[in-house]
């Protein structure tokens, strides 16, 4: 559609092009068994896999306090491909959580990644309830 107002096909290319780097999206909260069920939808664009990536996340009451820190492991990121992942959060009901805190990166490696790599290029955006972010 951008071609036909007179936009090269490079810059038709470019505007729908993903930004280079790693991207969270907290997708769904649900209710399990034994707490809350967290969904989200991870994509690698930093132009090479992830052998393992893992964030530290900050989880807030209803209150606004901090509730607890827990580590979730994503494993292995494939290059240019979407992925969803599911935690459960035991003892942990949803409707007592009002926000989710990408607090750090506890892991981010593979061949040719730099240190604070993952950091540095994370992009978060939200589809839950929520408040979700860095």
């Amino acid at each position: 559609m951008l071609a036909a107002i007179g936009l090269p096909p490079a810059a038709v290319a470019a505007t729908t092009a993903p930004a280079a780097g790693l991207a969270l999206e907290l997708n769904a909260l649900q209710p399990s068994e034994t707490g809350c069920r967290v969904t989200f939808l991870a994509t690698n664009s930093l132009g090479k896999p992830l052998d393992k990536a893992a964030f530290e996340v900050a989880l807030f009451n209803a209150a606004g306090g901090i509730e607890r820190l827990v580590t979730l492991d994503f494993k292995a990121l494939p290059e240019g491909k979407a992925k969803v992942l599911q935690f459960d959060l035991a003892k942990t009901p949803c409707d007592g959580l009002s926000r989710v805190l990408i607090n750090d990166v506890a892991a981010c490696t593979g061949t040719g990644v730099e240190a604070g790599e993952c950091l540095a290029s994370l992009t978060t955006s939200n589809k839950s309830t929520i408040q979700f972010g860095l």
